[in-house]
């Protein structure tokens, strides 16, 4: 990294849920926002939903951020596959939605998937039994490798930035501690965590647990936050988004 580069302010939420009576609902936090970093970051279920409806309300509210925002979609998103035109409403209206692929924001790279479940460490489902069993294997296995490729490609061509991982689903499972055990298969997978570790990652941002906790590492020690929007309003800071210096 360049010893003369100047520490940016990211910004980080998730599982915002906007419902169609959200009109103006995020419209003050995007100006107070706006004033206090340089780029937001939104950790998927954009929508409550999965509807385009909901998504053109969050674009209304995005007008009011100045500074740049890039996010990834999350389970919610995908309800009733209308993903595709949810990422276009949201692309056309100033946010940059990655899906295994990479940017550069504020002089900082950022790559980002959805991620999936699969549990964690030696809990981890093996791509072994029934073809259904294998294809819910699969998908973080996939999942994985589009991080890991968005990962290498910001290395190759900006060497010099620090980077940082976005996801829905957790890469570890501390930060889904205080959910049910029984949930924690379906909350992430430590697969997704072999990228970020790999990768030389500054820290990694995701949502999906609600009832998670806000910090941890991975097993190489890269910072993981969970900025679920369920999880911050419980943490000790009175703001509806975590602020981290890069």
């Amino acid at each position: 990294m360049n010893a003369k580069r100047t520490a940016k302010r990211v910004a980080a939420m998730a599982d915002i849920h906007i419902k169609m009576n959200d009109r103006g609902k995020m419209k003050t936090i995007f100006e107070e926002v706006s004033h206090e970093a340089d780029v937001l970051v939104i950790c998927g279920d954009l929508t409550d939903t999965g509807d385009e409806d909901e998504a053109a309300i969050l674009a209304e509210d995005l007008r009011a951020l100045q500074i740049p925002v890039v996010g990834v979609l999350g389970n919610h998103d995908y309800e009733k596959g209308r993903q595709k035109i949810i990422k276009q409403i949201l692309m056309e209206n100033k946010m940059t939605i990655l899906d295994g692929e990479s940017t550069v924001l504020a002089d900082i790279g950022f790559a980002g998937v959805k991620g999936f479940g699969g549990g964690f460490d030696q809990y981890m489902l093996s791509i072994f039994g029934e073809d259904m069993m294998k294809s819910f294997v699969h998908e973080v296995v996939n999942e994985s490798l589009q991080l890991e490729r968005a990962l290498t490609r910001l290395d190759q061509e900006h060497p010099e930035i620090p980077k940082i991982a976005l996801l829905h689903y957790a890469p570890i499972q501390e930060t889904v501690v205080g959910e049910p055990e029984v949930l924690f298969p379906f909350l992430g997978s430590s697969r997704l965590a072999e990228p970020i570790n790999r990768g030389n990652v500054f820290a990694a941002f995701h949502g999906h647990a609600h009832a998670g906790t806000l910090e941890g590492k991975t097993k190489e020690g890269i910072p993981v936050f969970n900025v679920a929007m369920p999880v911050l309003r419980k943490s000790k800071s009175d703001k509806c988004y975590y602020m981290l210096k890069v």
